[in-house]
């Protein structure tokens, strides 16, 4: 569940949450063909910051220059939207969603290149998204029947809002029979990812993570890369197999909507001792006090939603 707010800025405007509409022939709507971030703020110590904000706008328009779409906004203007809607919003800790789309003139058609593109920027309250205890206890995960898009078949470094048909198909499969997640394999069979996370296994003090040859550029997959490295543990990128998971001594999952999510269990296999494992435990509070402006070194990282 979500908490709503007052207002969405829609191409420059702010207008009210009810009032947020777009047309019945939206071509993205019918096409797929859309672009989104999501983006976390925190109170960091009595003021919201915004984490990592200019990496997820960067991020956002590679995306749509993958699908060979030109912003109808700068960088800047963005940045600067999204930080109005969090102070807007009154939140201390929130989401930001910003999203482009195509609009419905002048073609209805699978080509238009020539219609307009249109930006909105939601903000809303959000909790943990695998839940409060699967954060402290860990999640029970799936192996997909559905696999992961190949990347010759669908932009995978791009996060297009048509793609996640995928995802939906995945998590609804693994929810429907019990689980709270689905793993994802790439057509060539090796672990990709969650429906909508990066993920991470430990053998023996060793950090491993799929290649990024079939997976999003996971901004809290760079991020918790970094810190473990900081530890001075090893991280590496490799192809994965299931088995690998199964006698792993801790899973955990990483995104900007699950943060640091461990997972206590895999196809009826219990991951390790207990979930989570003392890495992932360390992790977790490490990038808990990052993202709320408690370390100094990572304050380039926090933008600040001044009162």
């Amino acid at each position: 569940m979500y908490a709503k707010t007052k207002h969405i800025w829609m191409d420059g405007q702010i207008v009210p949450w009810e009032n947020a509409k777009v047309h019945i022939l939206t071509h993205s709507l019918h096409y797929g063909v859309g672009i989104f971030e999501g983006i976390r703020f925190y109170d960091c110590g009595g003021e919201p910051g915004i984490f990592r904000l200019k990496d997820h706008i960067q991020r956002f328009e590679e995306s749509a220059k993958i699908v060979s779409i030109k912003l109808p906004f700068s960088k800047p203007d963005l940045e600067k939207a999204c930080v109005a809607m969090a102070h807007d919003s009154q939140l201390k800790n929130g989401y930001i969603r910003p999203l482009l789309y195509i609009g419905e003139e002048p073609n209805a058609g699978l080509w238009a290149f020539d219609n307009q593109v249109h930006i909105s920027i939601i903000v809303y309250g959000w909790g943990a998204y695998l839940g409060e205890k699967g954060v402290s206890e860990g999640v029970r995960v799936k192996t997909s029947s559905y696999m992961r898009h190949h990347r010759n078949i669908a932009m995978t470094s791009a996060k297009i809002t048509g793609q996640y048909f995928n995802s939906v198909l995945a998590k609804r499969e693994a929810v429907l029979s019990g689980f709270d997640e689905a793993l994802m394999l790439d057509p060539e069979g090796y672990v990709a990812e969650g429906s909508g996370e990066n993920i991470f296994a430990i053998k023996n003090g060793k950090i491993y993570t799929p290649l990024r040859a079939s997976v999003l550029r996971g901004i809290t997959r760079e991020t918790a890369m970094t810190l473990l490295k900081k530890e001075g543990l090893d991280v590496i990128e490799t192809p994965l197999t299931r088995d690998d998971l199964y006698v792993a001594d801790e899973v955990f999952f990483t995104g900007t909507a699950a943060e640091i999510t461990p997972v206590r269990e895999i196809d009826h296999r219990q991951i390790g001792s207990k979930a989570p494992g003392p890495i992932t435990r360390k992790l977790q509070s490490t990038y808990g006090n990052l993202v709320r402006g408690k370390l100094s070194e990572y304050e380039s990282w926090i933008t600040p939603v001044k009162k």
